[in-house]
């Protein structure tokens, strides 16, 4: 299993001191040092997942519980007509963010912003984030990173005019979040509030119309 690069810092500050401290005989200080690195190497994981294939299909952009599906939030979705199905992000959860639905990056958005609690309404509205807007025949599908309490840093790897495959890796968040996804209203949405999902694997809405067979993009 791959560690992401992000996490190299926060495993590097405990695991140095771990090691002068077990050279110098402070065992147990030591081993609590080693216990943050390895929770550290934990969190950062990056497993590798199986992504369906279909182009109706819009995949979970990360690992958590839904806790939206349906019904935008009040002041929540973009401008314009939406689905929303988000998920909540424990520290447990697995934190890599995977493109929900290939095609082509048109808008990458920052906004900096508070740290409220994750799963709270007015967090993806006031909370820092980052959202990607993702084009494919006319099809718009919106990702949206929201960080939390713990959570203090949205890393975010793509640029407007990228080509993206379905399930493709592109950031994460550090400790504890939330990811929306905006579909349009014609999509069929696959899961309800309280469906555990997977990143990259999970199908959580699918267009009318497309070749189920089809690539990803």
């Amino acid at each position: 299993m791959m560690i992401d690069r992000a996490g190299l810092p926060f495993i590097a500050v405990p695991l140095v001191p771990a090691a002068v401290g077990a050279a110098l005989g402070a065992g147990a200080w030591s081993f609590s040092l080693l216990a943050i690195a390895a929770f550290m190497a934990w969190f950062f994981r990056d497993p590798d997942r199986r992504v369906p294939s279909g182009d109706d299909l819009v995949v979970a952009p990360a690992d958590g519980r839904v806790t939206v599906a349906g019904e935008p939030e009040p002041g929540v979705a973009p401008p314009g007509a939406w689905q929303q199905v988000s998920i909540f992000l424990s520290p447990l959860d697995v934190h890599m963010n995977r493109v929900p639905f290939g095609g082509r990056v048109t808008r990458v958005d920052y906004r900096p912003g508070r740290f409220l609690a994750a799963y709270r309404p007015e967090a993806a509205r006031e909370n820092e984030r980052s959202e990607v807007w993702v084009e494919r025949e006319g099809r718009v599908v919106v990702a949206r990173q929201v960080v939390g309490v713990l959570a203090r840093r949205v890393v975010c790897r793509l640029a407007p005019g990228q080509d993206v495959a379905t399930g493709a890796r592109f950031g994460l968040m550090k400790f504890g979040s939330r990811m929306d996804v905006f579909v349009p209203e014609d999509a069929a949405l696959a899961v309800g509030v309280g469906a555990r999902v997977r990143g990259g694997e999970s199908v959580v809405a699918r267009f009318p119309g497309a070749n189920p067979g089809g690539a990803n993009a």
